[in-house]
């Protein structure tokens, strides 16, 4: 069996095409057109896919497609700014062109959906993802089924307040898990840093157009002001994850996004953390923290398997 998943982005729409256990047979992408021309986009990419296989639509056991923004039960774009769509009802427009069952989804919700059946969420009932990107998103899967919400509005993980009162959001509130831990702020973080400190090492190899969440992680075992912003990021990202260890209660929580590259350097202190504060200790049920495995392709593989439930 066959099945096609459409990771829809802001700038590039990515689609492949995979079989029940998960092996790549095709992927390819095209520019997103966004408004009303988002469908059409997809159904190209569709196309090209299905055509790349050497097969037909009547040989594709479903789509899967993820998107940014809400999205409700009807498989319809409640909003979403960045594809500048209101009400928008994907799934009727590709199910009449297709001919082929479609199932709507958050692309954070998809990413964590996709590591849980097929990257480093395999094997574990119950997962939290967090992606650390330009914003703060994820996921959250409960006895293997994607927790979705009410009327399928998915979770805004990164919206949960960890310093009240704190830096502005665009959400509109303060203090929020993605204003301290999105690679953005991170990047913000570092830049202030070496403003700060004119003789910060990070200097030798960067400016401020060109630091980004990468740069604090190179020098921190060399320099006291690289050092100094990792232990800030830390602490906001423990903050964070601790508190959907108490809520949820997972066996693991996964991380994913540009800042997870840093691998153990992220989830070894974090780990260390998380056990401190985590209610109850870890005697009885730990949760562990590790990095997502499936990168960009993530979201694809959470529409397939949507779409396979």
């Amino acid at each position: 069996m066959l099945y096609m998943g459409i990771d829809v982005g802001g700038t590039t729409v990515k689609g492949l095409i995979i079989d029940e256990k998960g092996k790549i047979v095709c992927e390819d992408n095209v520019p997103t057109r966004v408004g009303e021309a988002l469908s059409g986009c997809i159904e190209e990419l569709a196309d090209i896919l299905v055509q790349r296989t050497g097969k037909t639509y009547s040989q594709i056991s479903g789509i899967g497609v993820c998107s940014p923004g809400i999205v409700d039960e009807n498989g319809a774009i409640v909003f979403s700014g960045n594809l500048k769509l209101k009400n928008y009802p994907l799934k009727e427009l590709l199910t009449k062109h297709l001919n082929v069952p479609v199932k709507v989804l958050n692309d954070a919700n998809a990413a964590a959906l996709g590591e849980a059946k097929f990257g480093a969420g395999k094997g574990y009932k119950d997962s939290v993802m967090v992606t650390l990107g330009t914003g703060v998103g994820g996921g959250v899967v409960i006895g293997g089924k994607l927790f979705e919400g009410n009327k399928g509005a998915g979770t805004e993980l990164g919206h949960m307040v960890i310093e009240r009162g704190g830096v502005a959001c665009t959400c509109g509130r303060r203090g929020c898990f993605e204003v301290y831990c999105s690679a953005r702020a991170l990047t913000a973080r570092t830049k202030w840093a070496m403003e700060e400190d004119t003789s910060s090492e990070m200097w030798k190899t960067y400016t401020l157009a060109t630091a980004d969440g990468r740069t604090a992680f190179e020098y921190m075992d060399c320099d006291r002001t690289a050092r100094l912003v990792v232990d800030w990021y830390l602490k906001y990202m423990a903050c964070g994850l601790v508190n959907l260890a108490n809520i949820f209660r997972p066996e693991v929580i996964l991380i994913g996004g540009g800042v997870a590259a840093q691998g153990s350097r992220l989830t070894i202190p974090l780990q260390k953390l998380l056990n401190d504060e985590l209610f109850g200790g870890t005697d009885y049920a730990p949760v562990k923290v590790e990095c997502a495995s499936l990168g960009n392709r993530a979201g694809g593989y959470g529409a397939v398997a949507a779409v396979m439930e």
